[in-house]
């Protein structure tokens, strides 16, 4: 697998991760990135992990963060993939899982409430990558940092009533 491959199966992950949250939540490109691989002694090997990120620009509350991550963890499963960990923390919760090729992939809350959402792919041959238009830093999209502030509202993901069984 080269890294452009990684990218689009990173990509691929978070659509279908995205795709699966019901009722929908808006979302972000964040910064991509790209890491070189290494022997456990710091030597390099040649070969690059990919990571790509999405954010949820929704406000989820305290109250519905549970019910996100149940969500997606579910679709993960779904998927084949396989937990890895789960923090329950009320304030920051996450999940993490891999896939059967050796992605993982996380989602978790931050300490603004922000919704983060990550793909980093197993190590890739080098080749050229390609983005989505609107991946910040990249062509076609926003130069700098984006704001990781939830700003949309939903009638459901915002709502601070808990969820009903």
């Amino acid at each position: 697998m080269d890294m452009q491959h990684a990218g689009e199966r990173a990509e691929d992950i978070l659509d279908a991760t995205l795709n699966a949250i019901k009722p929908p939540v808006k979302w972000d490109y964040n910064t991509p990135n790209e890491v070189a691989c290494s022997t456990g002694l710091n030597l390099p090997t040649g070969s690059t992990s990919v990571h790509r990120n999405r954010y949820i620009s929704t406000k989820i509350s305290e109250q519905r963060r549970g019910s996100l991550l149940g969500v997606v963890q579910r679709h993960w499963e779904a998927q084949g993939f396989t937990i890895t960990s789960v923090n329950s923390d009320r304030a920051m919760p996450t999940v993490n899982a891999k896939t059967s090729d050796g992605f993982t992939v996380s989602l978790g809350v931050g300490a603004i409430g922000n919704v983060w959402l990550r793909v980093t792919s197993p190590c890739a041959a080098k080749s050229e990558l390609t983005f989505p238009e609107g991946t910040p830093g990249k062509p076609g999209g926003p130069s700098g940092l984006p704001d990781l502030t939830p700003r949309d509202e939903s009638p459901f993901w915002s709502s601070i009533e808990p969820v009903k069984p």
